[in-house]
Order: structure tokens, then C-alpha cells, then sequence
């Protein structure tokens, strides 16, 4: 079973060496695991909170993309999309608005600094502070629920962020009596990896201290790291490693022995000067090729959109039906739908029933089976299978995953189930859009009570 992890890059700024061993990096490397499911998105409606500035939003966006996908990212394993591209992501923070408590959002850390700024200054407690930024946990709590995430990697600066999700899911779960959202665990991220910046603060576009990752090429790199602050000791005197930001950055990049060897060349008394060019050539060592590609990128925008697009195709797969079936469990439906269901109210399901799977040969000697609901509807039909084995193993998975883990695909007149990227059962097909949705919720609630049945509930959601 794969963990699915779901990272966000607020579209701020041009990304640094700070962003690449702190975030890019790491993150690229745990999105090759084969046990995790790994979505990334540009956090470009985050970005609306912080900045004003359309053109280095948009420039933002271009850039921050560009370097993930040069730095390694791979759009075919991974989910790589813009919040943006998303609508599901604005409709369902509405809906986990209306559940949020004003008491919880005055405690988020970002408003509340916000409101002791104003109080030191002597200014309205609110002065200046948006609904955008108060409402910033909500908007981050759909980001992570959309996609039934299990861990979400963050700093300890926003494990309330996670809380706050968790507690948003859990209040809808609760009010509405079925577990439509998977609750997120914080990923501590202790282990990451933290630069120091020009002036040995840490490395951040808040202090004007960052080294460009890509931005300015080699020439940019060099003059950067020749202005990184160091003490007043002469060539041949002895350097202390551990209090050099110089000593700090060159370790990210540095295998073992190398590092080993720069420390000790500091003890000997390299210079600064030679320092900081030894520091460049290993540095640029590890972001030349990346550098490369990242220009080609740069070159091609449409490249970059052709990505994104597919990335949003893939999360809305998952997002469409997921608001489907939660405008299903708040009333928002379609009013022929409304208006037949308020007429004609469908009897409660004998205790004694439920939905059940039903296995057959076809005519050409395949093996099938299909879903019914309790009321004894035909809501899957399966592909064939030469091997009963193997439909036989769909269905025990049927029987212990719930709609959480399911992958439905929204059609323009039915959904399919797929594994694995592939189509392995599908509905009927409605006659419109209403009817469609109202089938997906029957759907998901008879998965969630086919995986109940023995006892055991509904698994966590599989990668898709």
C-alpha cells in the first residue's frame, strides 16, 4: 500500500539554494520510493495572501516549476499540478468553512502575529490583516483534504496547519456521519537540512540573504557566494569549520571525503577567498546540469503548461468525484434529482441486506462479476478476466479498501474504477450529470459498507 504525500510551494519568489537542499531535494528523492504516492502543487492561491504583484506571480509560478521539473521531478510518477487548475479546491473551502469555528482560526499562529504587530504599534488589532490571511488554514485544510493525503511534510512552525485540518475533516465527518476525509498526519521534517544565507542568518528571501539556485547562471552564483560574510582571519590562520556558513553550505553539496577535506584544509588556513571559490566549483558541480535543463524549460513555457495540465487532470480524477459526493451529503443536488427523492422517499434497507458482488462467466468464457447496492442496483460491472484468480483478488480488495481508497474517475456519463491507471470496472451509463453524481455517492457509500461487513472498516486511500 503506498502513503500518499502531498507537498505545496507558495508561488512567492525565485527559488534559492535554501529551497533546493531544503525542500527540492529531499522531496524528489522520497517521491522515488515506491511505497509513496507523491503530489506537489504550486500554492498559487496562497500566493495571493502574501503578494500584490501579478507579474512576479506569474514569473513565480514559471520559475518554480521550471526548477522542480529540471531538478528531477518526474510528471509520469508523480502529481505535479497548480492549486489554481483546481476548482474543487475553492468549493470545498467553502464547505469547510461553514464548519469551521472563529474561535480556532483567531488562534492560528500567522493571524495572531499579525494582530501583537498591530499592538505593539498601536494600531487596531486588525489593521491591515486580509480574510485571506485569516482564512489561510481553512484554504490549506482543502489543499490537503481534497486528496485524502496521510502526511503532509512540514517544518514544526506549521504543525498547527495539520491540526487544524485534522479537526476541519474530522467536525465534516462527524456532522454529516460518514468519513469522507482521511485525516493527515504531520511529517515532521527533522532531518532537513536548514542553510545559512549571505549575513549566516538563515538562508531566506525575508532577509534578503539567499543564493539564486539557477537565476543569473554561474556568473550570478559566484558573485553571490563571494559576498557570503566571513571573519577577519588571514590566509594561513586557522578557520573554525563550525562557526562558517561557508563550511555549512559546502557539506550539503559535499560527499564525505570531500567534506572531510575542506574542513581540514580550513584548519590550515585556506583562505577565504579560496574558500569561497572551492565553495562555487562544487556547488555549480551539482547545478550545471540542472541549470541546463532548467534554461530548456525556461525556453518552453507551453512544455511547462502541457505538464501542469496533465498534473490537474490527474488530481481532479480524484478531486471531482470526492465534491460530488460531499455536495450529495449537504443537499446540494440537482432538483429533478430533489425533487424525485422528496416525492418518492427511498425506503430504509432491511438489516439484513447489503451490498454484495456477484461473480459470472460470459459468453466468450471470461470471468466477471458485478456490485449491487443493498436495493439491489447494479453499480459496477467489471472487465473481463481470463484468469478467475484475478477477478477474484479484485473483489477481496473491493471488500477492504471503502471509497476512500478507490479510484473513481468521473465520466460525462458514468465512473470508472481503476487500479493501477487502468480501467477495471465501470457503472452504467446516466442520462446526465445529476444522475451520474447521485450514482457515485450510492457507489461510494455501498464500497464504505462492502468494507465494513467483516468488521474491520474501510482501508486508507491507495495512490492512484
Amino acid at each position: 500500500m503506498q502513503t500518499r504525500v502531498l507537498t505545496g510551494i507558495t508561488t512567492t519568489g525565485t527559488p534559492h539554494l535554501g529551497n533546493y537542499v531544503g525542500a527540492i531535494r529531499p522531496a524528489i528523492e522520497a517521491s522515488r520510493r515506491a511505497d509513496v504516492d507523491a503530489f506537489f502543487f504550486m500554492a498559487d492561491y496562497h500566493a495571493l495572501i502574501k503578494s500584490d504583484d501579478a507579474a512576479r506571480i506569474q514569473r513565480s509560478r514559471l520559475e518554480i516549476a521550471a526548477s522542480w521539473l529540471a531538478a528531477g521531478l518526474d510528471p509520469g510518477r508523480v502529481t505535479f499540478y497548480r492549486q489554481s487548475d483546481i476548482p474543487e479546491i475553492p468549493e470545498l473551502t467553502w464547505f469547510l468553512t461553514c464548519v469551521a469555528a472563529k474561535g480556532m482560526l483567531n488562534r492560528a499562529h500567522a493571524y495572531k502575529a499579525a494582530v501583537d504587530r498591530n499592538a505593539e504599534a498601536g494600531e487596531d488589532a486588525d489593521a491591515g490583516i486580509t480574510a485571506g490571511l485569516y482564512m489561510y488554514p481553512v484554504l490549506m485544510a482543502a489543499d490537503i483534504l481534497a486528496f485524502d493525503a496521510h502526511q503532509v511534510p512540514v517544518g514544526r512552525d506549521q504543525i498547527q496547519h495539520i491540526e487544524m485540518a485534522r479537526d476541519l475533516g474530522q467536525r465534516f465527518n462527524h456532522i454529516h456521519g460518514r468519513e469522507f476525509f482521511v485525516l493527515p498526519e504531520a511529517l515532521i521534517e527533522e532531518q532537513v537540512a536548514t542553510l545559512p544565507g549571505l549575513d549566516g542568518r538563515k538562508m531566506s528571501k525575508s532577509y534578503d540573504n539567499t543564493i539564486p539556485l539557477f537565476a543569473g547562471g554561474p556568473r550570478q552564483l559566484r558573485e553571490t557566494i563571494l559576498r557570503i560574510v566571513t571573519d577577519s582571519r588571514r590566509p594561513d590562520e586557522p578557520k573554525d569549520p563550525d562557526s562558517s556558513a561557508l563550511f555549512t553550505i559546502y557539506r550539503a553539496f559535499a560527499g564525505e571525503a570531500e567534506t572531510a577535506a575542506f574542513r581540514q584544509a580550513l584548519l590550515d588556513g585556506l583562505g577565504w577567498g579560496e574558500a569561497k571559490q572551492a565553495l562555487f566549483e562544487r556547488v555549480n558541480a551539482e547545478v550545471a546540469p540542472m541549470r541546463e535543463r532548467y534554461e530548456s524549460f525556461m525556453a518552453d513555457p507551453a512544455a511547462i503548461e502541457t505538464i501542469l495540465q496533465q498534473g490537474a487532470r490527474k488530481a481532479r480524477a480524484i478531486a471531482t468525484p470526492k465534491l460530488a459526493a460531499l455536495r450529495e451529503a449537504l443537499g446540494l443536488r440537482s432538483a429533478s434529482t430533489a425533487g424525485v427523492a422528496a416525492a418518492r422517499p427511498k425506503a430504509a434497507p432491511r438489516q439484513d441486506k447489503s451490498p454484495r458482488l456477484a461473480s459470472f462467466r460470459d459468453a466468450d468464457g471470461q470471468f466477471r462479476f458485478r456490485l449491487f447496492s443493498a436495493e439491489g442496483e447494479e453499480l459496477l460491472l467489471s472487465m473481463p478476466f481470463a484468469d478467475p484468480k484475478a477477478a477474484g483478488a479484485l473483489q477481496k480488495q473491493l471488500k477492504t479498501d471503502g471509497a476512500a481508497a478507490a479510484v473513481l474517475r468521473v465520466l460525462p456519463r458514468g465512473i470508472a474504477l481503476e487500479r493501477e491507471g487502468a480501467v477495471v470496472a465501470s457503472t452504467p451509463d446516466y442520462p446526465d450529470a445529476p444522475a451520474r453524481d447521485a450514482a457515485l455517492a450510492r457507489l461510494r457509500e455501498a464500497l464504505d459498507q462492502l468494507a465494513t461487513q467483516d468488521g474491520r472498516g474501510p482501508a486508507p486511500a491507495h495512490g492512484v
